[in-house]
């Protein structure tokens, strides 16, 4: 399940990182680079694919590495 049709597919992106995060262990790191991966990935234009990597950068836990 994933975030395109989440009342079809049971499940929002937040439960969907904190399933992660319980079951398989991701941390911080883990998660903002599959969030980063998300927007890199897409089909945005760069100018808004920038300015949402910007934006998860200054949301950043402190425990992720730095890019």
């Amino acid at each position: 399940a994933n975030s395109d049709d989440p009342p079809y597919f049971g499940g929002y992106i937040n439960e969907n990182y904190a399933a992660l995060s319980e079951h398989l262990g991701f941390g911080p790191r883990e998660l903002t680079e599959l969030a980063r991966n998300s927007f890199t990935a897409s089909f945005a234009a760069e100018t808004d694919i920038a300015a949402a990597l910007e934006l998860l950068d200054g949301y950043r836990h402190p425990d992720a590495d730095a890019r």
